[in-house]
């Protein structure tokens, strides 16, 4: 299960009560007070990690406590303070305060550690309340209450390269073999129902992260098919490669379906780099209609790239476009 937005609730911990005490030794009378404070509340940290991919492991636990802090203790001893709950989430995720949609943090490196709820101050114990005049307090304070917030948590991949395309164009097959990722692959529509992630190793020893993306259909920003809800993934993507069936005599207009989508749903997600594959060159024997498309791309200022993913053709020339595709600019 792909998880990328989830609302979840943090709880710091209470502070530890102060302690009502008296000292009580044979031979020494009146003590005076010795009650110890309590212990600090824990607090709730998130921090970014390189070991998820997604939310799924805070699913069933929408509600993050950290430890209260103990009670302080006769003799002027001070309550132990409450665990700290750290909480893992992928690189990418965004921490929005649920109620004013304020982004409170983005995590963009593995590392990244933030305080998202105070743990509540300690309560005194009476021993603090001692004066000259006031040499025997019979009372303490109780621990203050830890901050407890609502948060939005949500994922956006930072990934190389984006696949997107109209079901059954072979997104799931290509990625499959350019890297070790390993999707559901069938040939009926919709085979992709979450974002899937591989590698691809360079010649030059670079990697770079490829995603493909479930299936667009025309009205997918309105929710038609499974929606455009997976889109915000390529906000942080380097290069989007547009997938086109070559089979299907249709491929200006199912490029305009897939920009028109895009434009839809963010106009500046044209403005990156793309590029345009057309996948199945297996099932095509005459190519000639294919170079009026070609013109048409280019007067377009796009770069066209036949393969085939199912038998690997043409592959190593579309890792070398990926590859001078992603070098800096």
């Amino acid at each position: 299960m792909f998880v990328d937005r989830l609302k979840v609730s943090v709880k710091a911990g209470q502070g530890g009560d102060g302690c009502l005490s008296f000292r009580r030794v044979k031979h020494i009378p009146r003590g005076g007070p010795d009650g110890g404070d309590g212990g600090e509340g824990g607090s709730v940290f998130f921090e970014s990690s390189s070991d998820f991919y997604n939310l799924n492991h805070l699913l069933y636990t929408p509600h993050l406590l950290a430890k209260k802090g103990g009670a302080g203790q006769k003799n002027n001893k001070q309550g132990k303070k409450g665990e700290d709950l750290i909480v893992k989430v992928p690189v990418g995720t965004l921490v929005i305060d649920e109620p004013s949609g304020e982004i409170i943090h983005d995590f963009q490196r593995a590392g990244d550690k933030i305080l998202v709820a105070r743990g509540g101050y300690v309560g005194r114990g009476n021993a603090k309340f001692a004066t000259s005049t006031r040499q025997a307090p019979r009372y303490a304070e109780k621990g203050k209450l830890g901050e407890e917030k609502w948060l939005i948590l949500e994922l956006r991949l930072i990934i190389d390269v984006g696949i997107i395309g109209l079901p059954n164009a072979g997104k799931s097959t290509l990625i499959s073999k350019l890297t070790s990722a390993r999707p559901r692959i069938a040939d009926y529509p919709f085979t992709t129902r979450q974002p899937t992630l591989g590698v691809v190793e360079l010649p030059d020893f670079r990697q770079l992260v490829v995603a493909d993306f479930p299936a667009l259909i025309k009205g997918s920003h309105e929710g038609a098919g499974l929606g455009d809800r997976f889109l915000r993934h390529l906000e942080r993507t380097k290069i989007i490669v547009f997938l086109l069936d070559l089979s299907r005599n249709r491929l200006r207009e199912d490029l305009e379906t897939l920009k028109g989508e895009l434009r839809s749903f963010n106009p500046t997600l044209l403005e990156k780099k793309c590029l345009v594959v057309g996948n199945k060159l297996d099932l095509i024997s005459n190519r000639r209609h294919l170079q009026s498309f070609n013109r048409y791309l280019k007067g377009e200022g796009l770069d066209f790239i036949m393969v085939s993913a199912i038998s690997g053709e043409v592959h190593p020339q579309l890792i070398e476009r990926l590859a001078k595709y992603s070098e800096p600019s």
